[in-house]
């Protein structure tokens, strides 16, 4: 019986038709790699970092996102072997390690004696899919943010960021989060309810493809949570972005915040797998 042949490569442009085809293998799952990929087309100016190939006989059929997140796609368990040794050997140290359960747990089992410990494992988080339009009346108040309103809901997406990630985003580069925030609302990304200069309600669509686009960031002002606000809210966002942006919804959500979970589940999506962040 003859031996596999296997190899791990930096992948380029040349390689982007069997790249999309192990991508929409799994459309919705893949969607945050699939976005950087149309978005820089694996130039390695703009993607900031790489796209790994593993190989067997030739084949593509695993990869990895690495740069400031490390992101595992169709990874099988030799690939992961693979992608940690080459995480390791070129010093990439990503802010976190996301995507399906079963390869994030197995890749961080890899790093942890090396990493570790992690400064947030958040290891059950339902990724949830909408295909319809929610059957909650939406909230009419949402709408896209207008870039002459970037003053008002930068301060929520600084406190939402702080209060899910457990890091301020302005600590050490604090343009790049500015321009991340502009790049949403240029781009009709950015949803909010702003009444009296005041953001009630905002979420952002932090990647899409012509499939599929995820939702992130969803933010109720402290003071009005518990008042039923996110479940009418989101609606509204999910029937705007199945028009304007991609017809299917996502998002992920960690399972002890039972709140947002019950408020998704209004909406009407549906848990569909499960997904793990090591925030490092």
């Amino acid at each position: 019986m003859l031996k596999t042949t296997t190899h791990l490569r930096a992948l380029t442009p040349r390689d982007l038709p069997e790249l999309h085809e192990l991508l929409d293998r799994d459309r919705l799952v893949n969607l945050f790699v699939r976005n950087r990929v149309d978005a820089t087309k694996l130039q390695a100016r703009w993607l900031g970092g790489q796209v790994w190939g593993y190989f067997e006989d030739g084949v593509l059929v695993s990869a990895c996102h690495a740069g400031a997140n490390v992101v595992p796609v169709q990874a099988t368990p030799k690939a992961l072997e693979a992608f940690a040794q080459q995480v390791l050997a070129d010093n990439v140290r990503p802010s976190s390690i996301v995507g399906p359960r079963d390869t994030v747990l197995p890749l961080w089992k890899l790093l942890e004696p090396r990493w570790g410990p992690a400064r947030s494992p958040r290891l059950d988080q339902p990724f949830m899919v909408m295909e319809r339009d929610s059957r909650l009346v939406p909230d009419p108040r949402v709408r896209p943010v207008l870039i002459d309103e970037f003053d008002t809901i930068y301060p929520a997406c600084v406190a939402m960021f702080t209060e899910e990630v457990g890091v301020d985003p302005e600590a050490g580069n604090r343009s790049g989060y500015r321009a991340r925030v502009a790049q949403l609302i240029s781009q009709g990304w950015s949803f909010a309810i702003i009444e009296d200069g005041e953001v009630i309600f905002k979420t952002e669509v932090g990647a899409a493809t012509p499939y599929a686009c995820q939702l992130q960031g969803v933010y109720v002002h402290p003071d009005l949570r518990g008042r039923g606000i996110a479940g009418p809210a989101v609606a509204a966002v999910v029937q705007q972005v199945r028009r304007t942006i991609a017809p299917v919804v996502t998002l992920y959500v960690n399972d002890h915040n039972t709140a947002a979970r019950r408020a998704y589940e209004r909406v009407g999506f549906e848990h569909t797998t499960t997904f793990a962040s090591i925030l490092l």
